[in-house]
């Protein structure tokens, strides 16, 4: 744990905090060419029935300072129009401080600019006219078709572009290989949550990325819940724990569900109840700040009927499973660093 806490601090002081207004680098124009992903059609129908529901009212935010004064002629630029593309455009016109005329999306297919449109954001098939006409670029795309996209993109990437990808395990290393010699790139890692800006957000900088470059991203991505800054080693581990960790506690709440369905409640009521105490539990953990095992106790009675619950999850080894669930899933996310895309060779301008 002290290793932990030392490579954290290391982290904070080598990287410093938020300091002063946030400017974008004053570099000439780009284009590009066009090519990515979408997220499947059951993924986009969830996203459509969440975008019908209200989000929650509480929103972390990682700093409680005031966030850096915003840049009223930013660009921003999603390539790709899936759920994480959404999420975060959601949480980015949430502000008021970027207008949704100064947002673009591009995807090969229309299936999912409907959504965009409701949001006011224009939408374009061409990745070349989106990048041509955006300082800030996310590419939201799955993590095999980032070598296509890049390479198609390399020759219209200029000093004034800012990279964000959100493909889970590709490195920065590999990034900026496909990128030209010098491209400030970051790279992100959100959670399905975002869509309701309750999500739970972790970026890292690369090489040629400045603090203000950060300081931007995190204060653009307030809104979409706790956005925090690590090494990017971290950044598997928020894929196994947060990325992943959004499917383990729905498998959690079906179970406890169909539990109460088996003890003779109705199954609407029993998901419905199932879902507010996931909400609830989390909200506590979170603002009360104190440790999981703690307020686990605090339910606890000598003999009561919760320890008995606890002893039987125990004795079905959920804590290791689970674990174990965290530990598969960040290898799988950086076996994906490794296999998905070919390592790059450095380009230089």
């Amino acid at each position: 744990m002290q290793s932990i806490m030392d490579e954290s601090e290391t982290w904070s002081r080598s990287h410093g905090t938020n300091s002063g207004p946030v400017r974008i680098r004053n570099r000439p124009k780009p284009t590009v060419h066009d090519e990515e992903t979408e997220d499947s059609e059951e993924e986009a129908t969830a996203a459509q029935l969440l975008h019908d529901h209200s989000t929650v009212d509480v929103i972390i935010k990682s700093d409680p300072e005031t966030p850096p004064e915003m840049d009223s002629n930013l660009r921003i630029g999603f390539i790709g129009a899936g759920n994480m593309a959404y999420g975060i455009a959601k949480g980015v016109l949430q502000s008021g401080d970027v207008p949704p005329s100064n947002v673009k999306v591009s995807a090969p297919s229309a299936r999912n600019f409907g959504r965009f449109q409701e949001l006011g954001v224009a939408v374009t098939h061409s990745n070349a006219e989106l990048v041509s006409s955006c300082d800030l670029v996310f590419v939201a795309v799955k993590p095999h078709l980032i070598t296509t996209i890049l390479s198609e993109i390399t020759d219209h990437v200029t000093r004034k572009h800012i990279i964000v990808s959100v493909a889970a395990g590709v490195t920065l290393a590999t990034l900026q290989g496909l990128l030209p010699f010098d491209t400030v790139v970051l790279r992100l890692m959100p959670n399905l949550p975002c869509l309701v800006q309750q999500g739970a957000l972790l970026f890292s900088r690369g090489t040629w990325a400045r603090q203000e470059d950060g300081d931007l991203l995190r204060s653009l991505l307030q809104h979409c819940g706790l956005v925090e800054e690590g090494p990017e080693a971290w950044i598997d581990i928020h894929t196994g724990l947060s990325g992943s960790g959004v499917a383990f506690v729905y498998l959690f709440a079906e179970a406890l569900a169909e539990g109460a369905v088996k003890m003779g409640m109705p199954s609407a009521l029993a998901h419905s109840i199932a879902a507010q105490t996931v909400l609830g539990a989390g909200q506590l953990l979170r603002d009360s700040g104190k440790h999981p095992a703690q307020l686990r106790s605090e339910v606890c009675t000598p003999g009561g009927t919760t320890i008995f619950g606890l002893h039987a999850m125990e004795q079905g080894g959920v804590r290791a499973a689970t674990m174990t669930a965290v530990e598969t899933a960040t290898e799988r996310a950086r076996e994906l660093g490794r296999k998905s895309v070919p390592t790059a060779t450095e380009n230089r301008k």
